[in-house]
């Protein structure tokens, strides 16, 4: 017995280390591949192949019936309901470029045509959907009787021509250093503004109009002291205010945000100023800390 002993352990530690490894993928002496016989290869494999499809077919199952709560044409939670919540905030445009994905800063040489080209161009991608949807089936002239429907949008017009300081034609004022900001309100769905009765009297001493209720009006000021020195007059272009017509947006096809251009042409050279922008509504909140209903970036013109 001892003999056969000495003589089995002495078999297993001549076999190679390849010898091995071919016996751990086929042993032919027990007919098993990777340690497994066929029927054990076939009943492991059959028990997945049911559990993954009891499993797709629950996930399938769950799938369906979470769509079955939701409308193709419009979020489930709106407005007060809803994450975004009933107050819009504010966008600017020019972006700055994606290298400084963080920064607020719109800074340009208005004598160096490579540091105004970036600008001007972004800008201008901004308002190529505003002409490719100023017309369609669904488009429409609004006023204030005849305002955006859920199934019709209002154009919203581009200003234009050599005469115009916030155009194309003039490059948005860039080169002359008097640049022309794009300022929106970003898009909640359902969302229409309350009008004031009457101006509140912080907006009062920003006002470049007469104050007209059905207006969302916007206003830029510096966002300190001496940022209030530098940033000169403001001008809005078209309009100081955003008319009530076009909203509310519904996810119609073809809706392009109304904006306020604000041209800054008095802006001080060589300093850099913060703006804030801000909208107002009577259902506008409004929160600098926050930055709730408005926006803030910083201008250096040199």
């Amino acid at each position: 017995m001892e003999d056969k002993g000495e003589t089995y352990y002495k078999s297993n530690e001549e076999e190679t280390k390849w010898q091995s490894f071919k016996k751990m993928i086929w042993n032919s002496e027990t007919k098993e591949c990777l340690g497994r016989t066929g029927l054990s290869w076939f009943k492991i494999t059959l028990f997945y192949i049911i559990f993954y499809a009891c499993l797709a077919a629950f996930w399938t199952c769950m799938l369906v019936v979470f769509y079955q709560t939701l409308e193709n044409d419009q979020p489930k939670w709106k407005l007060d309901a809803s994450r975004i919540g009933s107050s819009p905030g504010l966008g600017f445009r020019p972006s700055p470029p994606e290298a400084n994905i963080d920064s607020t800063l719109i800074w340009f040489n208005a004598t160096r045509n490579e540091t105004v080209e970036y600008w001007v161009s972004n800008l201008n991608e901004t308002l190529h959907p505003y002409r490719l949807h100023s017309t369609g089936f669904n488009v429409q002239t609004c006023t204030k009787e005849q305002t955006a429907s859920r199934e019709r949008v209002c154009n919203f017009p581009l200003l234009e021509g050599k005469a115009e300081p916030c155009s194309l034609e003039r490059q948005f004022g860039f080169p002359e250093g008097k640049p022309c900001i794009l300022i929106k309100l970003n898009r909640i769905f359902d969302w229409i503004p309350e009008a004031y009765e009457e101006a509140p009297q912080e907006l009062v001493p920003h006002l470049n109009e007469p104050f007209d209720k059905d207006r969302v009006y916007i206003t830029c000021t510096g966002e300190n002291s001496a940022d209030k020195d530098n940033i000169g007059e403001v001008e809005y272009r078209p309009s100081q205010g955003i008319p009530f017509m076009y909203f509310p947006f519904t996810n119609q096809k073809g809706y392009m945000s109304p904006f306020v251009f604000a041209h800054f042409n008095h802006i001080n050279r060589g300093v850099l100023v913060n703006v804030e922008c801000r909208a107002w509504a009577k259902n506008i909140n409004f929160d600098r800390g926050d930055r709730l209903g408005s926006v803030h970036f910083e201008l250096l013109v040199d």
